[in-house]
């Protein structure tokens, strides 16, 4: 059934799929270590789509336009940070202002380059390491950008765990009062964060425009911001955790590529299957937050009733599934493992507004 996918090329393909939710997963993580919960990850990712596309057409230069999508990204994200930080806004709805803005502003610009095709950004086969049989395609034969995001984990790892810097922002994030009694300067690290973190949306976003499609196209980045939020989530807000979410987010898009492409045929009880899946976790979610009574538990028990009853007329039965069930495939999967391994650990002061005359 799956003798027309080559294993190889789908482990090959999962780490650039996985490169741009990674990019712009780090710069949340970071984000919201320092206290702050900023939900226009999306409108960074796609402006920086944009804004990166149009400077490497017109500088000819892949580099140039992911050094202007990184800035493009910080300074959006320098403007919710002027609105929270100084100005306190709220920060759930300036988030999601940021990403309604982010939206109409790439398809204002992009108007012009619809269907253009990026410039080469051609891979790099690292010398001996790329020869490797089995492990050098997979590893050590990508672009450079997925290994600049590589490192940007690492370096965030870093920062956090060994710097002096990392340990006053995880402060600010855990107790901002008390660190303001310490000294530090609280809303200037917040900003510093929030740049960084909206850097790295930039990023993400221009990779999907000059590497991974490479072209723009209205909607590019097709909720891989709101991916990028539940995967910081899922990973407990650590960075070698995020990276292990991002590569199961791209592994699942990868694959749900592939049996599109191989027109592979599945027994029609998995979408049934599904619901269940989805119902279950959804039920385990509430369980452990003691809200059975909720709408929630009454929809997740709704999955799973429709899904048990459709096992019997759908039982035996083999079709091809449609496009539009292979393609929310991702997203299930990343709403599942949230549900399934969610953890605590989110950063004491996360989404509240600091005070500093208090």
């Amino acid at each position: 059934m799956f003798g027309s996918i080559d294993p190889l090329l789908l482990l090959a393909s999962l780490m650039v799929a996985a490169t741009p939710i990674l990019l712009a997963a780090i710069g949340e993580l970071v984000v919201e270590r320092s206290g702050v919960l900023n939900l226009g990850v999306e409108g960074m990712m796609i402006t920086g789509s944009i804004v990166g596309f149009i400077a490497a057409i017109t500088t000819g230069s892949p580099w140039l336009g992911f050094i202007a999508a990184a800035l493009s990204g910080a300074a959006i994200s320098f403007l919710f940070g002027i609105l929270t930080q100084y100005l306190m806004s709220n920060q759930v709805a300036t988030g999601l202002a940021l990403t309604l803005f982010g939206l109409g502003l790439a398809a204002l610009l992009g108007q012009g380059y619809l269907g253009v095709k990026a410039p080469a950004f051609p891979d790099w086969h690292i010398p001996l390491l790329g020869d490797i049989p089995v492990i050098g395609p997979i590893v050590f034969q990508h672009d450079p950008m997925v290994y600049v995001g590589l490192a940007i984990v690492a370096g965030v790892w870093w920062f956090l765990k060994k710097t002096r810097a990392g340990l006053v922002l995880r402060a600010v994030g855990e107790n901002h009062e008390a660190a303001h009694a310490l000294g530090y300067h609280v809303v200037r690290t917040r900003l510093l964060a929030i740049m960084f973190g909206g850097a790295c949306a930039g990023l993400g976003g221009a990779y999907l425009s000059i590497v991974r499609v490479p072209t723009y196209a209205d909607s590019l980045t097709a909720g891989a911001g709101w991916i990028a939020l539940a995967i910081v989530v899922f990973a407990s807000w650590k960075p070698g955790r995020l990276l292990l979410g991002a590569y199961l987010f791209g592994g699942v898009t990868v694959l749900q590529l592939n049996l599109q492409a191989a027109g592979v045929q599945f027994p029609v009880i998995l979408v049934a299957l599904s619901l269940i899946a989805v119902g279950v976790a959804g039920l385990i979610s509430l369980w452990r937050k003691d809200r059975l009574k909720s709408l929630g538990s009454a929809l997740s028990i709704a999955l799973v009733a429709g899904g048990t009853i459709c096992i019997p007329l759908l039982s035996g039965k083999m079709a091809p599934l449609k496009v539009e069930y292979l393609s929310m495939s991702p997203y299930i999967a990343t709403i599942l493992v949230l549900v399934i391994m969610s953890a605590s650990g989110a950063p004491g002061s996360l989404g509240k507004i600091f005070h500093a005359s208090r």
